[in-house]
């Protein structure tokens, strides 16, 4: 089977500040992407795909506002592949209730945070009962690790290291730190390597493929393969690009002595069962 663990449901531009919007525009450098999510481009792009995590996105400080109603609502359309998770901006008041709901009454299986997009540390204690939580309801958490776009958000929040602490003190929570954390790769391997429960995933690499070529190696030279699961950041990109992207890694070495990927890890990864290990029943 093969799991997209990394997709977004939203309507563009409806759900996003003017100013999101303009600073968009840098996301892939002189390529303008197109916001729009509609789930038959979404499988026409994930033809190896069968099912599909899914979440919107809440960070009031870059101009993000995706609610829960609306991710349930897109998900129970396509009940059968896709699975949703609820997102939260602690920063907001309310938070808590938005939890709750998304969780008891919506029935979503995860959660989605985004502390450099919101602007907040998640390590920080004020936030120990979100983990404590997440923990009580074998919730996983997957968390927005790398690099932006939006100025307003500071790197600071976004270091693959802050969830060494939450993953020392939360150890039962399953975290998913999204795009191996580019360019903090270095950061996201010390981390995923050294807590049973902490992952990370491949989202939105194969369209910079030197920098993936290096995150995978040093993922491999590291001994972490078992610890990446496949995701796509649609619509930033599709599920098929990136596993043909990914397949194809070692071509660009021809002709030199650089060390190759292995492949064989590389299709294991692919076809990994990332509800399993999440804790995921569907």
């Amino acid at each position: 089977m093969v799991i997209d663990v990394h997709s977004h449901f939203w309507e563009y531009p409806r759900h996003f500040s003017d100013d999101f919007k303009s600073q968009a525009r840098r996301a892939r450098g002189d390529q303008e992407v197109d916001l729009t999510v509609h789930y038959d481009a979404y499988r026409a792009g994930a033809t190896l795909c069968d099912k599909t995590i899914v979440f919107g996105g809440k960070a009031k400080l870059s101009g993000l506002w995706v609610p829960d109603d609306e991710v349930a609502a897109y998900v129970a359309l396509h009940s059968d592949r896709l699975i949703g998770f609820l997102s939260l901006d602690p920063t907001q008041p309310h938070w808590r209730d938005e939890l709750a709901h998304g969780h008891q009454n919506l029935k979503l299986k995860g959660i989605k945070l985004m502390p450099m997009y919101a602007g907040f540390y998640p390590q920080d204690p004020q936030f120990d009962d979100l983990w404590a939580y997440a923990t009580r309801h074998s919730l996983p958490v997957l968390l927005h690790t790398g690099t932006t776009f939006i100025s307003q958000a500071p790197l600071e929040f976004t270091l693959p290291r802050h969830l060494d602490e939450v993953a020392t003190r939360f150890p039962e929570v399953r975290l998913i730190l999204a795009h191996l954390g580019h360019p903090y790769e270095g950061e996201c391997v010390a981390t995923i390597r050294k807590h049973p429960h902490v992952y990370a995933d491949c989202s939105a690499l194969h369209y910079r493929p030197f920098q993936n070529y290096q995150s995978l190696m040093l993922l491999q030279e590291y001994g972490v393969w078992h610890k990446l699961l496949l995701g796509s950041d649609y619509p930033f990109t599709t599920i098929d690009a990136s596993i043909q992207g990914m397949r194809h890694l070692n071509d660009m070495l021809e002709g030199t002595h650089l060390p190759r990927l292995n492949l064989d890890r590389m299709e294991e990864m692919f076809h990994r069962d990332s509800l399993s290990l999440l804790g995921i029943v569907t």
